[in-house]
């Protein structure tokens, strides 16, 4: 029997109830928990997660099934108010996140509220969103009593009409079940935009990468968590069936390097063992992983390295 192509099974789809897919974008302040959320709902690590605000940086894509519909979750940048060029193009990857979604759920944090951030997005929305279902999703619930949720589920609804309200705990997937067959009713009718194993559109080469700077950034938190960026070098599938790869950690200073390698290069050994460990995870296979830290001043105004992390460059300062 002859192999199917991956364009053959992308369009294949449960039989019965009619196929859906669609786009449904996370947009929310930093932290908001959308990366957790993510990797929920497609049952594995595709988006970096850290306790660290503006982690994600590009777009990330995830694939989840809810009966006869296809979800693509698209897993955008912290909104915030920008500063730097970095800063804009995050910014601006969000909004566009939003603008080519099918349905968009705006994710606020229960302790926090109706914060001045959430005024700021509640007010560009409608701009982004059109006519498209927006739904409001408070997470982190177990933060805060019943009777204080219904208050803030109230004070949101009375600011915008939303299609869906949902409290849900992203981390433990209290809710989270709801969301997703709801999403899975919203979705428009059409054929799969991807195999049914796909989980994620983006390279494996770059989820590599955006692994490593998770461990970077947990272990370097006070140091350097926005000051450094990686890149997967090299790729070599062996006959093993192992992955050989090499990443380069770029980081600002001299002195970012020495914070970023440690004492005898202690720091990044545990590190590239730290990363290897869930990239091995993620390929279902023995991973060989080699990291090197390069100084690149003012790696931050070069194109390609907005490229390589799926940006688009802003122009000006």
């Amino acid at each position: 029997m002859a192999e199917k192509t991956a364009d053959e099974t992308a369009a294949e789809e449960p039989a019965g109830a009619a196929p859906r897919c669609g786009f449904a974008a996370l947009i929310g302040e930093p932290n908001a928990g959308k990366s957790t959320l993510l990797n929920r709902m497609v049952g594995q690590k595709i988006s970096i997660v850290t306790h660290k605000v503006q982690t994600t940086r590009a777009r990330v894509r995830g694939v989840a099934i809810e009966g006869a519909a296809q979800i693509v979750f698209v897993d955008t940048p912290g909104l915030f108010r920008p500063r730097r060029r970095l800063d804009r193009a995050m910014v601006a990857a969000a909004w566009a996140g939003a603008d080519d979604a099918d349905v968009v759920c705006l994710m606020i944090e229960a302790h926090r509220g109706l914060t001045e951030g959430v005024e700021a997005i509640l007010a560009t929305l409608d701009a982004h969103a059109g006519d498209r279902p927006v739904a409001l999703v408070i997470n982190k619930i177990d933060r805060m009593r019943r009777d204080a949720l219904l208050a803030l589920t109230a004070e949101m609804n009375a600011r915008r009409a939303f299609a869906a309200t949902f409290l849900i705990s992203a981390e433990n997937g209290d809710g989270v079940d709801d969301l997703r067959r709801w999403l899975a009713g919203a979705m428009p009718e059409g054929p799969w935009l991807y195999p049914e194993d796909q989980i994620a559109d983006a390279p494996m080469r770059v989820i590599a990468a955006e692994i490593t700077r998770e461990k970077l950034t947990l272990r370097l938190h006070e140091e350097l968590p926005y000051q450094l960026t990686v890149e997967t070098e090299t790729w070599e599938e062996r006959e093993d069936g192992s992955a050989r790869i090499e990443q380069v950690v770029y980081v600002g200073r001299e002195g970012h390097k020495g914070i970023a390698l440690g004492r005898k290069g202690e720091t990044i050994k545990a590190i590239g063992s730290a990363a290897r460990a869930d990239i091995a995870e993620a390929l279902g296979r023995p991973v060989h992983l080699f990291l090197t830290v390069k100084v690149r001043p003012d790696w931050e105004r070069e194109r390609d390295r907005y490229s390589a992390m799926g940006l688009d460059f802003p122009e000006g300062n």
